[in-house]
């Protein structure tokens, strides 16, 4: 399959309504019935606003994120189109990617080729 990877970059304090963006993201993905969300966190980072960011042994709040998604032209619209309708404002970068699962039939992965000797 194709689409592409989309990367969200932000702040582990960063707030949407109650809850941390993050996990609002998450959330989100889970309901939106995407196949995925990674959620890592970095020690330090540089941020738009030119300000260093970092996690410390007493306080993560300040520690750069980032939410990564691999998504189908279709999940991607729905996604960014609710991101929109929420007002969130959100860094992120957007790759071409091919991608499938391995393991069963029907996966999307393709066949790999081995030279004969």
């Amino acid at each position: 399959m194709h689409g592409h990877q989309l990367t969200f970059y932000t702040l582990q304090q960063r707030m949407h309504g109650h809850q941390p963006l993050t996990q609002w993201l998450l959330t989100l993905a889970h309901e939106m019935g995407l196949r995925g969300a990674t959620l890592t966190g970095a020690l330090q980072g540089l941020g738009h606003d030119g300000q260093y960011h970092a996690t410390t042994l007493f306080d993560v709040a300040d520690q750069p994120v980032q939410i990564t998604l691999v998504l189908t032209p279709d999940e991607e619209q729905g996604l960014m189109e609710r991101l929109n309708a929420e007002s969130v404002q959100l860094f992120y970068t957007r790759s071409p990617v091919e991608f499938g699962t391995t393991g069963h039939p029907g996966n999307n992965a393709p066949t790999p080729t081995h030279a004969k000797d």
